[in-house]
C-alpha cells in the first residue's frame, strides 16, 4: 500500500515563512498550489506545506527522522538556523527541535550517536 504524506503548518506571514521554510529544509518550495500555500517535498510522498491561516498558526508540531542527524543539524546551522532545543532520551535517540516565527516546531529525530 503507498501512503502519502501531507502535513500542514499554519502560519500568519506566507513570505517569512517561506523564507524560514528554506532556510531550515535547504530549498525553494517544491510547488507552490495558490498564493498562500508553499509546499516542500522531503521525500517521495512525504511533504511538510505552509498554509497562510493566521488564526490557527503556531499551533503545529511535526518530528522527522533522518538517517544523516548530525550532518543534517550543521547544514541548518550553517544556514543560520539553530535549535531552540536539543534533547537525548534515555535509549540515546536525540532530538533537535527549531520553531518557526509563529513558534511552529518542527523537529528532527535521529539515531544514538
Amino acid at each position: 500500500m503507498t501512503m502519502d504524506l501531507f502535513a500542514g503548518i499554519p502560519v500568519r506571514d506566507y513570505n517569512a515563512a517561506v523564507a524560514w521554510y528554506e532556510r531550515l529544509l535547504g530549498a525553494a518550495p517544491s510547488f507552490l498550489p495558490n498564493d498562500t500555500e508553499a509546499v516542500c517535498e522531503l521525500a517521495d510522498h512525504r511533504y511538510v506545506y505552509i498554509n497562510m491561516r493566521p488564526d490557527h498558526a503556531g499551533h503545529a508540531m511535526h518530528t522527522l527522522f533522518v538517517g544523516d542527524f548530525d550532518a543534517r543539524i550543521s547544514q541548518i546551522a550553517e544556514r543560520g538556523l539553530e535549535p531552540a532545543e536539543r534533547e537525548t532520551y534515555a535509549n540515546g535517540v536525540r532530538k533537535a527541535s527549531f520553531r518557526d516565527p509563529d513558534g511552529n516546531e518542527i523537529g528532527f529525530g535521529g539515531a544514538p550517536a
